[in-house]
């Protein structure tokens, strides 16, 4: 689980600040508030320990097929005339402790770096008193452990080292498979989401699948569902044994309405369902990275998500990071945790908003009892303002329409 991240000069953002991570890890703010900027972050490490198609490739940006497309080095640095490199911190506790023979045995890790234009600065790890550590010095990079200092021939993209001595190394290899360990569980689901091929409906049995169409009714997406049994053969799908057999949800959206398969129910289930298949599919300790999980929903279908998010942090072990605008979904955040059902050591909300072109990002003071005591203003627009307004063009409006009668 990602505990801690901050970000300098990186697109919007001159500097984040340390942020603090939780299971429930959430972010609320206007449009082009910088909220997407920090997911991208993340996306970005993920695709260059997983996508670089070059050691010695320190970022890879990525192209149109990529989690994030961010063209180059000059595309994505803050005030580039004036910003004297990016730097990304990231802290995590590791899912098993990190064995290094006769040397640590580590149960979390720190990672940070600066980067500029082409090269990487220094590169750390940091694991409680134990520091790895490699920065350049005039012509040469060195390479510091508790062994000492000695020199190293090049990097290994942002997060590794080599042409070390063995012993070094190997130490680094071992922190290099952590930090693309990170990454690799990691699953990321966009704003938009395509229209639910026929297999995103089908499934093993018995399975956590079940919980998909029991939210899908909780949250009156659905009346009642089924699972039926795929005639592989009349789908076209490869043969599968008996033990593996597939099977289809089909479901009925409305009272006394006709049995649909799930693929053919409306938009809103569509674009929601992806957000479940993450959800209960991914796997204990993988982090899910969701944006606007709620878009196409009503409001109260909003509401009973924040249900479904407090359920994958609780129950499976899985941490969530979104972005979102939905009132709907905060208020019942807040609600859950007067409930005591999560606890704010289990969330960390934040509210993004820009000035004169620099990202601001402040924590959401929540007490024990759900309260928010910095609710910004117009956090999700004047509601009361609207209200007031169109009581005072009522008022003019009647009276005008009195005066001719």
């Amino acid at each position: 689980m990602i505990t801690e991240f901050s970000v300098q000069n990186f697109k919007s953002w001159e500097d984040t600040g340390k942020l603090r991570f939780a299971p429930l890890t959430g972010f609320f703010g206007a449009n082009s508030s910088g909220k997407s900027s920090i997911l991208q972050i993340l996306l970005l490490l993920k695709q260059t320990a997983e996508l670089a198609p070059h050691w010695n490739e320190p970022l890879y940006f990525g192209d149109q097929a990529s989690l994030a497309d961010l063209v180059s080095y000059g595309n994505v640095v803050h005030q580039p005339l004036g910003a004297p490199s990016l730097e990304f911190s990231i802290s995590w506790a590791l899912p098993q402790k990190l064995t290094i023979p006769d040397i640590y045995e580590l149960d979390a890790l720190s990672f940070c770096f600066n980067f500029y234009n082409t090269s990487v600065g220094r590169i750390r790890y940091q694991a409680r008193e134990h520091v790895f550590e490699s920065v350049p010095d005039g012509p040469n990079r060195w390479v510091t452990t508790a062994g000492g200092r000695e020199p190293v021939q090049s990097l290994f993209r942002c997060y590794g080292i080599r042409g070390a001595s063995p012993k070094t190394e190997f130490i680094f290899s071992k922190l290099e498979k952590a930090f693309e360990s990170l990454f690799s569980r990691i699953h990321y689901l966009g704003p938009v989401r395509e229209y639910p091929a026929l297999t995103s409906a089908q499934v093993q049995l018995p399975a956590v699948d079940d919980q998909i169409p029991k939210w899908l009714q909780q949250l009156k997406l659905i009346y009642a569902y089924d699972f039926r049994p795929v005639n592989d053969a009349h789908q076209n799908l490869p043969f599968v044994g008996k033990a593996d057999k597939r099977y289809e949800c089909h479901v009925i959206q409305y009272e006394g309405g006709p049995e649909v398969r799930l693929k053919d129910v409306g938009f809103g289930v569509s674009q929601v369902l992806p957000v479940l298949n993450k959800c209960y599919h991914a796997r204990k300790g993988d982090v899910l990275i969701l944006e606007h999980p709620e878009a196409h929903l009503h409001p109260k279908a909003q509401s009973e998500l924040a249900d479904v998010l407090i359920d994958v942090v609780k129950n499976r072990n899985i941490q969530i990071i979104f972005e979102s605008h939905s009132e709907n979904l905060l208020i019942r955040l807040m609600r859950r945790m007067a409930e005591e059902k999560i606890s704010t050591e289990d969330t960390a909300l934040y509210s993004c908003q820009i000035n004169n072109g620099t990202s601001e990002i402040e924590p959401l003071k929540i007490d024990d009892y759900g309260n928010i005591s910095n609710w910004p203003q117009n956090f999700f627009g004047d509601e009361m303002g609207d209200l007031a307004a169109k009581a005072s063009a009522e008022i003019k409006r009647r009276k005008a329409d009195k005066q001719w009668r």
